[in-house]
């Protein structure tokens, strides 16, 4: 695929706010880490513990009566916490001064995905965020702006509760629909989606159909075993190809190789989909 540029709306929307900030607008760096320079979080009378509504989206999910897509628009409205840690770096000494001096900046945690992707975790709860990472201090965000800090810190994945009874992952696109506050639509379900594969394969004479559904990584697994019909950090999109049979190693090949570079130059395409596998088969002769 392309290399992903933030939409203008979300570049936009980063200027304004100067970069990396906290719900209130006020950027990380810098901040005093002393228990008197910062305040745990800024949102008066919160305890700290998770949004029922989002507890219960994510109960529905886990019992098939809710989708991914529900969780994503319900994050939309729920406080979320961003883990902060100290950054101690030597400041230059003056001419006359025999010691250097130490400074301390604020800095988000970073994870790394097992593609290799960088992601931002954030925490629906401070009690998960301290098990995670006891030195890091838990600052308040509304999601939305939990979204344009991974953005600005180029990170292609918001996972949320890392290491807690249930992770979800928000991948890059719909991690841009939380930024906006619009709703998302999974590229498995998503109609410019399928006619942008469709427009891929319309002349190619290999192809006797293409569709879309959900990827294999589209699914998460609990604390507990079981696994959930979202979340997962796997590929979300698989394209299902059907080519005409008789087709040697070296023609699917250029099929597959013909098809991606189509939809790699699809930037509508490219927005939508975050990952993406294609499975092959052979359409049956007829008789």
């Amino acid at each position: 695929m392309s290399e992903r540029k933030l939409p203008s709306h979300i570049a936009d929307a980063l200027a304004a706010s100067g970069g990396a900030t906290d719900s209130a607008d006020r950027p990380w760096a810098g901040r005093d880490l002393s228990s008197t320079g910062e305040t745990v979080h800024q949102f008066g009378n919160d305890d700290g513990a998770s949004d029922p509504e989002y507890v219960r989206t994510l109960e529905a999910l886990n019992a098939g009566r809710g989708t991914e897509a529900d969780v994503v628009a319900q994050l939309a409205t729920v406080r979320l916490f961003v883990p902060i840690v100290a950054e101690v770096a030597a400041a230059a000494p003056e001419a006359d001064s025999p010691v250097d001096d130490k400074e301390s900046d604020m800095a988000m945690v970073s994870l790394r995905a097992p593609d290799g992707r960088k992601a931002l975790p954030v925490f629906s709860n401070v009690a998960d965020l301290e098990r995670w990472h006891p030195q890091a201090r838990p600052v308040a965000v509304v999601a939305p702006r939990a979204a344009l800090s991974a953005a600005a810190e180029d990170a292609q994945l918001m996972v949320v509760d890392p290491g807690g009874a249930q992770t979800f992952v928000v991948r890059r696109p719909a991690a841009w629909s939380l930024a906006q506050q619009l709703r998302w639509t999974p590229s498995y379900l998503n109609d410019q989606v399928q006619q942008a594969v469709r427009r891929a394969v319309e002349d190619l004479q290999a192809v006797t159909a293409a569709g879309v559904t959900a990827g294999s990584g589209v699914a998460s697994s609990l604390g507990d075993g079981r696994t959930v019909h979202g979340g997962g950090p796997g590929p979300e999109l698989r394209i299902n190809v059907t080519l005409i049979p008789g087709l040697d190693e070296r023609q699917v090949q250029s099929v597959v190789s013909e098809m991606q570079t189509r939809l790699a130059a699809d930037q509508e395409f490219v927005d939508l989909v975050d990952s993406l596998e294609i499975k092959l088969a052979a359409s049956v002769p007829e008789h």
